[in-house]
């Protein structure tokens, strides 16, 4: 089990992410378009750089929704591979067969 505070400050820069996440979008295309004058895209950068760093989506740390664990999580499933394991060999996951050859 990874530690608490660090499962709540995934979530925390989840919900900054979300909240600005229009406004970042906006500024960065005002930013990169050259067809702009430099005043306005430099404005934009300005503005830009006044929204949290943690409302970046690359801040985002994918972690496993049952353990918390932040390494070899599978998108699909938001699990990480031993919670995964654990759970399909007790058959908790659909569609997941355990093997034997």
């Amino acid at each position: 089990m990874a530690k608490k505070s660090s499962i709540e400050k995934n979530k925390r820069r989840a919900k900054l992410v979300k909240q600005y996440a229009g406004r970042r979008e906006r500024l960065k295309a005002i930013a990169n378009n050259e067809s702009l004058s430099m005043d306005e895209r430099f404005a934009a950068r300005l503005k830009l750089a006044e929204i949290p760093r943690n409302a970046s989506a690359t801040r985002l740390r994918n972690r496993c929704e049952v353990s918390g664990r932040p390494r070899a999580v599978y998108r699909k499933m938001k699990m990480s591979r031993i919670a995964v394991r654990e759970l399909g060999s007790k058959g908790l996951v659909p569609g997941l067969v355990k093997s034997s050859w």
